[in-house]
């Protein structure tokens, strides 16, 4: 399964062809296609599913949200493995699915406003997002890992709580709530996936979470817990109607929080996109980043129209692209495929919608503890010492996780319940607030030259000590490494001698190496 090097597609005299842009045999296609799909399924349909637990929809509407959000997913990553012209795709291996991002702030706005207000508000951020890709992809400095680390750590803890309501029940006030037989269920299914991620090798090994999911689903049988009266009722082919909850609505401060989801995604897209270049040995430009990041808007679009949701680049095929070398991009295509003709089939949403809370809560759990743990390990390319990098860390976290646990029997956030409207909608949610608390610190410490404040004598002995030297590229790193180059806690900025490469002094690559 291995394609390193490969160049199958390269005529006698041609030049030969990237690994990135090679066809492989269809049969091929089609295998490691569905590994792809396989890998990204689980945490893909969670997000319906979670979304429409919490806001206690019905199976019938949250098979619905299944297959809305596969169609979507399908679409995005067709158009980010193939391109669109110059508009559109990242033209890489990179598979879209629904963002964890968007589930908090969904909850949040559905349960005060509806969900013709989430889809409005998605709508607006869909085009905002289409109309700043190129922009954004050009001030990728202002999000280093500082604040992406802290923003997604902040996804997956604050995803904790709607997990554990998935196992235990949803009203803690509730007399059935924490059952011994949904706990036992749901921690079987944490401790399969430990067990077969343990003992499994290969394709079965990266299978552990759907494995799992499949095993406590027969185990619910004897539960009464499995109810496939959905699935016989359900078609074999069709598609929801646009806008199927309503006419869309727009509410300013439920616009304002779905945008900063948007900038959150396209955090989150950058950073798997950049990594994908680097793992395929692909140059990835500005204009490469900012068309794959127009993808993510024009999900977001399709999402406000299709009763889904907006999308990003997935880490677990990243990381399944450098596990098995395979780096076309037409095997995600094809994946992309195979997710267009499974959201276009009812009877898939119908049976994945009928699989019990408690197993499709205990695999959550993993996944949404595993998003935390990336952001642990993102933090890791951090700088602490000497500034106040761990300062912002704190603050954000701190204040970030308020709505998250301060929350009434239902799960619903209480701690701003008396502030306006528009400042519940907008600070209601754990990763708003974070993203808006990151940001803003790290431009505060880390980008804004307060000397003239606190001048102090070294500075008034020597005012030309600001001015320092530019600073070379750290010696061995190539260009796509170096426009990685995490801007940490200074503010003197020097150019490297690649086009449109720049990082602050004391900085460091992407690789790890630090520059001097």
């Amino acid at each position: 399964m291995h394609s390193h090097g490969e160049s199958e597609n390269a005529t006698p005299g041609s030049a030969p062809v990237h690994p990135v842009d090679q066809v492989l045999p269809a049969p091929r296609l089609a295998i490691l296609g569905l590994q792809h799909v396989f890998i990204m399924y689980a945490g893909a349909v969670a997000v319906p599913f979670i979304v429409g637990s919490a806001l206690k929809l019905d199976l019938h509407t949250i098979a619905l949200l299944v297959n809305a959000d596969l169609l979507v997913a399908g679409i995005a990553t067709i158009i980010q493995a193939v391109g669109v012209s110059h508009v559109l795709g990242v033209r890489l291996p990179v598979v879209a699915g629904a963002t964890f991002t968007v589930v908090s702030p969904m909850i949040t706005i559905a349960a005060r406003h509806g969900l013709p207000t989430v889809y409005g508000a998605m709508l607006v951020s869909g085009v905002f997002g289409l109309l700043i890709a190129k922009p954004f992809a050009k001030m990728i400095k202002f999000f280093p890992p500082l604040v992406a680390g802290t923003v997604i750590m902040i996804i997956g803890l604050s995803l904790i709580g709607p997990g554990a309501g998935m196992i235990a029940g949803h009203d803690t006030s509730a007399a059935g709530y924490g059952k011994l037989s949904h706990i036992a269920l749901g921690f079987g299914v944490i401790a399969l996936i430990v067990l077969f991620s343990r003992l499994l090798r290969g394709l079965l090994g990266q299978l552990a979470p759907l494995l799992a999911l499949a095993l406590g689903t027969l185990a619910s049988i004897p539960l009464h817990l499995f109810d496939l009266s959905g699935v016989r009722s359900a078609g074999w082919f069709g598609i929801a109607s646009p806008f199927h909850f309503g006419a869309p609505r727009f509410d300013a401060a439920a616009i304002v929080s779905m945008c900063i989801v948007l900038l959150v995604t396209y955090t989150e897209s950058t950073a798997d996109m950049l990594a994908v270049a680097e793992m395929t040995g692909k140059e990835l430009t500005d204009a490469d980043i900012a068309r794959g990041l127009a993808t993510d808007g024009l999900s977001a679009v399709l999402g406000g129209c299709m009763n889904s949701f907006p999308d990003t680049a997935y880490a677990e095929n990243v990381g399944l692209v450098q596990m098995t070398g395979v780096r076309s991009r037409w095997v995600v295509a094809v994946a992309g495929c195979f997710l267009l003709v499974m959201g276009l089939v009812p009877k898939v949403g119908a049976l994945i919608a009928a699989v019990p809370e408690p197993v499709v809560g205990g695999a959550a759990l993993v996944m949404f503890a595993m998003v935390t743990a990336v952001g642990v390990q993102t933090l890791k390319k951090v700088e602490f010492n000497g500034n106040h990098n761990l300062l912002i860390v704190a603050v954000s976290l701190g204040v970030g996780l308020l709505p998250a646990v301060a929350t009434d029997p239902y799960g619903n956030e209480v701690f701003f319940q008396h502030f306006p409207a528009w400042a519940q909608t907008v600070f209601g949610s754990p990763i708003t607030l974070t993203v808006i608390l990151a940001f803003t610190l790290n431009l505060l410490f880390n980008h804004l030259k307060l000397s003239a404040l606190r001048p102090s004598a070294a500075s008034a002995a020597s005012p030309a000590a600001a001015e320092e030297d530019p600073m070379p590229v750290p010696q061995d790193c190539s260009a796509a490494c170096a426009r990685r180059i995490t801007l940490s806690s200074h503010t003197h900025f020097w150019e490297s001698p690649h086009p449109g490469v720049s990082a602050a002094r004391g900085g460091q690559c992407g690789c790890g190496r630090r520059s001097r």
